[in-house]
């Protein structure tokens, strides 16, 4: 049986109500190496059989694997998901840097930034998109903003996307604080030691621009910019690293306002905090890609992707970890659960949403996060 047939019965098995969601994807994971096929993980569990590993944004995220995937995965072939997790790019990129090439297939990263920065790398590949038809269904501008710093071609496909907005405990902050004061509440003295902030230089300039009322994209006073950053810096309580963090300083009412990402801000809603959020005007918008790694096995690897895109897939996936998924709303019928997510766009064209201008903030990333990390100390 080739891959496509046996990919075509799960989704056909999934459909007729004789695989739940989570079996469904948990049999996606195992099909790989129950059958011999190369998948993004294979070429790693075969050099250590008894363990996959698989490195992720950790919290609801790695979460939403876990169930959806990894363990089910691990039940059907006996091979152990070692669960690898990272609070930043930066770091994952230092950790694929020092592999051997094919050691890691597949890397979920986050925001063109991060893909211009592989490719210019070499880390990237030229995938056949003839061998991923479902790429079709995916949201055009998520796409195309790919494209740019390759030439045309893709070493990614998009997965989801998202924003990082304001999250506030409306105990403490109303709505209507809010939407007044935007960006700045993030340096409001009445809020000192419970404001929260992302230690990575590239938010911190993105809302001191905001702060400053300049573009990010095209920031015309530097200076501003870092007087704000340390003026955030001077009230914040401390700066958080990772999603886990980020939702424990919420919950434990530990900082009343910070930046957040979107879908954890749902997790903690969910979990009945009272924790809102916003995107202020010029909010900073990004979009995750799955990205195939130079030295990957292509063929499997498309194979893999195409199947991921499927609706059935994708919405499973979105589901479980409170992302919208890359998926065209007026291509695919998306489920109820899937449109109440922050930060979904139900027009597809996420026209709202600003994004990192790739070639600009490459050509600022030495200066400038040489100088946030002097800022950052104190100086």
């Amino acid at each position: 049986m080739d891959d496509t047939t046996r990919y075509e019965r799960l989704r056909e098995r999934y459909l007729n109500g004789d695989l739940d969601r989570r079996g469904f994807l948990g049999m996606l994971g195992a099909a790989g190496l129950a059958y011999g096929v190369q998948t993004p993980f294979a070429k790693y569990a075969r050099a250590a059989a008894e363990q996959v590993r698989f490195d992720g944004w950790g919290g609801v995220v790695s979460e939403a694997f876990r169930e959806y995937a990894f363990d089910p995965y691990t039940a059907k072939t006996g091979v152990n998901v070692v669960d690898g997790t990272f609070g930043g790019a930066d770091e994952y990129l230092s950790r694929v840097k020092a592999s051997q090439p094919g050691e890691y297939n597949i890397a979920h990263l986050s925001g063109v930034f991060d893909y211009v920065r592989y490719h210019n790398l070499e880390l990237s590949s030229e995938l056949n998109e003839a061998n991923i038809p479902n790429l079709e269904n995916v949201i055009t501008a998520l796409v195309d903003v790919l494209r740019k710093p390759t030439g045309g071609s893709l070493s990614a496909v998009p997965y989801d996307y998202g924003t990082t907005g304001l999250a506030y405990n409306r105990k403490h902050i109303s709505d209507e604080e809010m939407k007044e004061k935007g960006a700045k509440l993030m340096i409001d003295p009445a809020y000192e030691g419970k404001i929260g902030g992302w230690g990575e230089w590239k938010t911190r300039i993105w809302y001191a621009a905001l702060q400053t009322d300049q573009d990010p994209n095209a920031v015309a006073d530097i200076d501003a910019v870092w007087d704000a950053v340390r003026t955030h810096r001077d009230l914040a309580l401390k700066y958080w690293s990772s999603g886990a963090e980020l939702m424990s300083l919420l919950a434990e009412e530990e900082i009343y306002v910070t930046e957040a990402w979107s879908g954890r801000v749902k997790a903690l809603q969910d979990q009945g905090h009272d924790i809102g959020y916003y995107d202020p005007p010029g909010g900073l918008g990004w979009q995750e890609c799955l990205f195939v790694l130079r030295g990957s096995p292509m063929p499997e690897c498309e194979e893999l992707l195409n199947f991921m895109l499927a609706p059935e897939t994708a919405i499973a996936v979105a589901e479980g970890q409170n992302y919208p998924p890359a998926l065209d709303p007026n291509k695919v019928e998306l489920t109820e659960q899937v449109k109440a997510l922050p930060a979904f766009d139900p027009t597809g064209t996420l026209a709202g949403l600003n994004f990192f201008d790739p070639p600009y903030w490459n050509s600022k990333e030495a200066e400038w996060s040489k100088t946030f990390g002097r800022v950052q100390k104190g100086y």
